[in-house]
C-alpha cells in the first residue's frame, strides 16, 4: 500500500498484527467527553470522497465517505461498501454483539498517530453508532456485491473534534484470502474537523 492504513483487526479470539480489539467498552474513553464546556458542533456539510482499500490487489474490501452532515438533531454520512474478494463477508449492524459498529469515532487530532497509539493502548474513543440505515445493511456481501447508503444518528457531536468514519464489523464466511483477516473493521484514515 502506498500510505499507513489504520485497521482494527481481531480473527476470532486471536489479535492480528499487533492490533487489538477491546471487549471491554467499559475501557474505551470518549476524547470528548472530558471538555465538557466545548459546544457542539453547528450545522455544516462536506463532500469527502474518500476511497480506502484493505487488501492485496485483486482481493480487497473497498470504503467509501462521499459526504457527511452535521445537523442540528444528529448527522448523517453516506458511505460505500465494496466486497472485491473471493469470499464472501457477513455484514454487522446495529444490532450486533460486537463492542464496533457502522458509525463515527471522535478524536482530539487528525493525526495517523493518534489513532494508531489509542488502538495499540486499547483506548480507542467510543464509537458513535449509526442507528438509521437507508437502504437497510446487507446481511451477506457477496465477492463482487456493493452496498452504497446513508447512515446517520441523533446527537450532538462536539466542535474541534475530528471525525473518523467507522465500518464494521464485516466477518468471513470461509478462509480469507491472503493479506486479509476473518473479522475486519475499519476505521478511516481520513479525518474531518468540525467547525464549531
Amino acid at each position: 500500500m502506498s500510505r499507513m492504513t489504520i485497521i482494527v483487526l481481531v480473527a476470532l479470539g486471536a489479535t492480528l498484527a499487533g492490533l487489538a480489539l477491546s471487549t471491554n467498552a467499559g475501557r474505551l474513553q470518549d476524547d470528548e467527553a472530558a471538555p465538557r464546556e466545548r459546544p457542539a458542533a453547528s450545522p455544516q456539510r462536506a463532500t469527502l470522497g474518500w476511497r480506502e482499500t484493505f487488501g492485496p490487489a485483486g482481493d480487497k474490501l473497498v470504503f467509501s465517505v462521499e459526504t457527511l452532515e452535521i445537523l442540528p438533531e444528529g448527522w448523517r454520512a453516506r458511505v460505500g461498501l465494496e466486497n472485491d474478494t473471493s469470499i464472501p463477508y457477513e455484514v454487522t449492524g446495529p444490532n450486533s454483539s460486537f463492542d464496533r459498529t457502522f458509525g463515527l469515532m471522535l478524536f482530539s487530532s487528525g493525526e495517523l498517530a493518534e489513532l494508531e497509539d489509542k488502538n495499540e493502548s486499547d483506548t480507542l474513543p467510543a464509537t458513535r453508532p449509526a442507528i438509521r440505515f437507508q437502504p437497510e445493511l446487507p446481511t451477506l456481501l457477496e465477492p463482487g456485491d456493493s452496498w452504497a447508503g446513508t447512515i446517520s444518528a441523533p446527537g450532538a457531536l462536539v466542535a474541534d473534534s475530528w471525525v473518523r468514519v467507522v465500518f464494521g464489523a464485516l466477518v468471513s464466511v470461509g478462509t480469507p484470502p491472503d493479506d486479509l483477516s476473518d473479522y475486519v473493521v475499519w476505521i478511516t484514515d481520513n479525518t474531518y474537523h468540525l467547525r464549531a
